[in-house]
């Protein structure tokens, strides 16, 4: 019997399996774009953003909680960021090779994500219970130059999508954003955080930006660990936003995009050939996207992990899909979470791999109008045995 037991047991600790949870209960207040990370000691500390609303909501703050390595609950929530009377919204974590934590994150002024200033808090000491020590705060200012506005026109030049209709009173999209290129405000203004940050082999920290009033995405790039910031030109195409980023084996980069703009609604796809400074034209790939953020992710045997909502219509299906041709084909898919259409929300995810192999997805969770951010940890293994 013992055996018997043992073989059992052996066979259970092999087969892939899932654990999920929702890191505090459902509630009504709005609670969206969640962000994990796995600290050195194997704990895992998430964020999101909280309260009435979003942008036109000024009691939103950044909440956090942390899941204790072989836990099961996660902490009470605690408060990460909270600037009085104004929103605080679309918080991303990272952690970086001298293991300091960095919260980015967005304050939105005049309730307007095109005024958004983009701001980050620093922390050595962040694994004791409650939020972190933060030792620094600071605004990261970026200046893009004209090469923005030259950029911006070569692309739509290059994409070549016909706009026939035009009057005085209404212009084209494409002439009207070559024009608010050119104003050195507003392209300074209203870069917004989502996806994950990542960390070249060079050192080089990017952090993926967007802009609702370009419909477009840049990346925030330092060489120093942080203590300067630049620009990359931006990434230009019909509403290429909240890209997230995966790295080739040849250097590559390639960040895949939440789809803002007219149809068909596919993920959109850019290119750098220059670690994350000048981008391709965005065009759109097969995999579909309702205008929802998505998550990409290198696992470490370099086969990639992509969660997406696999829906043109809504966000009530949630999949992770896995490739091993660097995105030409995705070979194993699984749901994480669906529903009949409007039944339920499961959206803007965010994924990383943990020291034991596992990923790990938070993302929304909005169902009968209760809310909550959920916690998915499970084994590529899981992934390729389909639904």
């Amino acid at each position: 019997m013992s055996l018997i037991l043992s073989i059992s047991a052996l066979a259970l600790a092999a087969s892939p399996a899932i654990q999920s949870e929702l890191i505090f209960p459902p509630q009504d207040k709005h609670c969206h774009g969640s962000s994990v990370v796995e600290a050195k000691n194997g704990d895992l500390v998430a964020c999101w953003f909280y309260g009435s609303g979003e942008r036109s909501a000024n009691d939103v703050k950044v909440q956090g909680a942390r899941l204790r390595k072989g836990a099961t609950e996660w902490s009470p929530v605690f408060t990460m960021a909270d600037t009085p009377d104004h929103p605080d919204c679309n918080p991303t974590l990272f952690i970086d090779s001298k293991d300091r934590l960095w919260l980015f994150w967005v304050v939105v002024q005049a309730n307007k994500w095109e005024q958004c200033l983009l701001k980050y808090r620093r922390a050595e000491n962040y694994t004791k219970d409650g939020a972190p020590e933060w030792s620094w705060q600071d605004v990261i200012l970026l200046q893009p130059g004209e090469e923005f506005a030259k950029t911006t026109e070569e692309k739509f030049k290059e994409l070549n999508v016909e706009e026939p209709m035009w009057a005085e009173y209404a212009q084209q999209y494409t002439t009207m954003l070559i024009e608010a290129s050119k104003d050195r405000i507003k392209r300074q203004l209203g870069w917004m955080t989502r996806a994950k940050p990542v960390q070249l082999a060079s050192g080089r920290i990017i952090v993926p930006l967007y802009s609702d009033g370009y419909n477009a995405g840049l990346m925030a790039i330092s060489d120093d660990a942080g203590e300067s910031w630049k620009p990359s030109l931006p990434m230009i195409g019909f509403a290429p936003i909240q890209p997230t980023i995966f790295e080739k084996k040849s250097g590559q980069l390639v960040a895949y995009c939440r789809d803002s703009g007219g149809p068909p609604a596919r993920v959109l796809a850019s290119t750098s050939d220059d670690n994350g400074v000048t981008w391709s034209a965005a065009r759109d790939v097969e995999l579909p996207n309702p205008g929802a953020s998505v998550a990409g992710l290198n696992l470490a045997d370099g086969r990639w992990a992509f969660v997406y909502n696999d829906a043109e219509d809504g966000r009530h299906t949630l999949v992770v899909a896995i490739s091993d041709d660097e995105g030409a084909t995705w070979k194993w898919t699984r749901h994480l979470d669906r529903s009949e259409p409007r039944k339920g929300s499961y959206a803007y995810p965010t994924a990383i791999q943990g020291k034991d192999g596992r990923i790990h997805v938070t993302y929304t969770h909005n169902v009968d109008e209760k809310k909550s951010i959920k916690h998915a940890a499970f084994t590529p293994e899981w992934v390729e045995q389909g639904d």
